[in-house]
């Protein structure tokens, strides 16, 4: 009998990490997998062209929640989500990341008795001061199944007392993405579009609010960035939320004055064009630790913490502050590279892994639904 499944995606990162899975479960009979956008991102550079970019259709259900207080999208999406589920009740809802919509869902189905599996499970910052920690928290507590990225997700979720037949090392998914769309990534122009020489500049991703909620730090943080222009050109893709704070405090035109180029928020094959070319990367984001250590380019953290300390401990990830960030740059481009390598099943193939095991999986609820 062909499972139902619940495929959740909510905003940029999700995307990436829905793809491959979408197309590896599209691909299999025994599976009908049924695309949900909560609408969490609901600019058009950061949801449709990436859906373009990665081969997805039309989203089945759409939940126009769109941007609100972390309270208002949970709630939003909780509610939304519900009425789905209870007319087209699933066998499976996989959820993705770390992002309010996913704790959302996860809740809705633990509260309906249908099977969550959290797919990217297992990451700690130790910081609960990040609504992403707390989503992670709520997700691999109701979460049935656990798919990890790495072995320090096993080891958290172990040590939170979670059953180790709950838990199936998968490895990254985002990585998949980079490999189905490779030869559209290098044959983008984006780089030389906007002038940029390949290996001569650096990418800039800004977007935690503990980066640019706060005047001062991001006032920090846009001198550093002035600083760092004098030795590499960067290139600044800038996050609709980070576009607000920096019109609003008239920081955007120190950034333009230094000649940090700012532009839109990119697709993914355009923004990671930009990526592969680049001689560093800085950022916030998570996805970018990852994707920079899976293809050996510096990467500078502006965070206290990360839940990926894999980037670190393996690869080419090191976290910076304002204050050290235009040092660091320096040291980055200079430093020997010998001992940077790529995690275990950071291989583009991890979708093919989650499918195997939701097949054993799957076996295995049949059972015990003979047997009840």
């Amino acid at each position: 009998m062909t499972q139902h499944i619940h495929l959740v995606a909510a905003a940029r990162p999700n995307f990436m990490k829905i793809a491959p899975l979408w197309h590896a479960l599209s691909a299999a009979p025994e599976f009908a997998p049924v695309l949900i956008h909560t609408g969490q991102h609901y600019d058009a550079n950061m949801s449709d062209a990436i859906f373009a970019d990665l081969g997805l259709p039309q989203p089945d259900y759409h939940l126009g929640v769109g941007s609100g207080s972390h309270a208002e999208q949970t709630g939003g999406v909780m509610i939304a989500y519900e009425k789905i589920a209870a007319t087209d009740r699933p066998d499976w809802l996989i959820v993705v990341g770390d992002v309010n919509s996913t704790a959302a869902c996860a809740m809705v189905a633990a509260k309906l008795c249908f099977t969550v599996i959290h797919l990217e499970a297992g990451l700690r910052s130790r910081d609960r001061r990040m609504p992403e920690e707390i989503n992670r928290l709520v997700t691999d507590a109701i979460a049935d199944v656990l798919w990890t990225p790495s072995p320090d997700g096993d080891e958290n979720l172990i040590a939170e007392g979670v059953d180790p037949a709950r838990i199936t090392r998968v490895g990254n998914i985002m990585l998949d993405s980079f490999e189905l769309v490779r030869p559209a990534i290098e044959a983008a122009g984006t780089a030389g579009s906007l002038g940029l020489t390949p290996g001569g500049y650096g990418v800039v991703t800004l977007h935690r609010p503990s980066n640019v909620d706060e005047d001062h730090q991001l006032e920090a943080l846009v001198d550093a960035l002035a600083a760092v222009q004098q030795r590499l050109p960067l290139v600044f893709p800038v996050h609709p939320r980070t576009a607000v704070r920096l019109d609003a405090t008239g920081l955007g035109g120190r950034l333009d004055r230094a000649g940090v180029k700012r532009v839109a928020p990119q697709g993914y094959v355009a923004f990671m064009n930009l990526v592969t070319q680049s001689a560093a990367v800085i950022t916030d984001s998570g996805g970018v630790q990852e994707e920079t250590t899976y293809l050996g380019i510096p990467c500078l953290t502006l965070r206290e913490n990360t839940e990926r300390p894999v980037t670190i401990t393996h690869g080419s990830n090191r976290l910076v502050t304002a204050a050290t960030l235009s040092r660091e740059v320096a040291e980055a481009l200079t430093m020997p590279r010998e001992g940077w390598r790529r995690p275990g099943l950071w291989d583009g193939r991890t979708a093919a892994r989650c499918l195997d095991d939701l097949r054993r999986r799957s076996g295995l609820l049949a059972e015990a639904r003979s047997a009840a």
